[in-house]
């Protein structure tokens, strides 16, 4: 696997990308709700000033990491390819590459509370609900 930047002409991939991994780690997240992010993910592939994506040796786009400020926005991988260490290699090139130190995670998603938590982050503070308003409970984390 290796790490390359996401150029515009793969922005549907990742959104499908990020569909396929929310579907399989946030069944909490209903079809309508999906209807509602997908467009705003999809808008947000442009405007994320570090966006870096991972690849199987040939070339093929399966995970993405976006970073804003120092916090991780996003971190999605192809359910296919979870547990072969491509969510740490993104999640080590956003601590290498654009400094991240904060990462805001569902609550109700308790594996990426886990593998964050792995990764030296510790829980910060908590908010009722998510960015958007929905009564998603978001733990907001940071290391140290």
């Amino acid at each position: 696997m290796k790490i390359s930047t996401i150029e515009p002409s793969e922005y549907d991939r990742a959104a499908e990308l990020w569909e396929a991994s929310v579907r399989a780690t946030h069944d909490f997240v209903t079809e309508a709700d999906l209807e509602v992010f997908r467009p705003l993910v999809r808008a947000s592939f442009g405007e994320i000033a570090q966006l870096a994506g991972l690849r199987t040796d040939e070339g093929l786009l399966i995970g993405f990491i976006g970073v804003e400020d120092g916090n991780v926005e996003m971190l999605f991988l192809d359910p296919a390819y979870r547990g072969q260490g491509g969510g740490s290699l993104l999640l080590e090139h956003a601590f290498t590459s654009y400094a991240a130190v904060t990462v805001d995670v569902n609550e109700q998603n308790p594996q990426a509370i886990g593998f964050y938590e792995h990764h030296g982050f510790v829980r910060v503070s908590r908010s009722e609900t998510d960015s958007t308003g929905k009564p998603y409970p978001i733990l907001h984390l940071k290391r140290p």
